[in-house]
């Protein structure tokens, strides 16, 4: 079932990722690093997910690989609400916020849409 097309999902948690990458090492150079590493793992997971799941065994594979994509993404929205929240984190950037927010739609829409079909 490999899909090698160009792919909005694709090629939007992949820049994601980057951006998280980005962030995560902003957050190391603080000595925040429990933080850093939580939101590096969950944040490129999305990705690292979406990717697997082009090269899925078969339908229910490839759902599965979007529902642990969508769990990472919840994961990494928890973890940037707390350095949104607290005073002694860098101020984030609200297009990584708004980049996981458009993210986390598409995966679910592909996750319905597989389930229909």
């Amino acid at each position: 079932m490999r899909n090698d097309k160009e792919n909005f999902i694709v090629n939007h948690s992949f820049k994601f990722s980057l951006a998280i990458i980005q962030f995560s090492e902003e957050l190391r150079g603080l000595y925040k690093y429990e933080m850093a590493s939580q939101i590096f793992r969950s944040g490129t997971s999305i990705g690292a997910n979406i990717a697997e799941a082009q090269n899925a065994e078969s339908k229910a594979d490839f759902i599965h690989k979007f529902k642990i994509a969508a769990k990472e993404a919840d994961e990494v929205k928890y973890w940037l609400k707390l350095c949104l929240a607290c005073p002694y984190y860098p101020c984030l950037d609200g297009i990584l916020l708004d980049d996981l927010k458009s993210i986390i739609l598409v995966i679910s829409k592909i996750i319905a849409t597989s389930k229909n079909k």
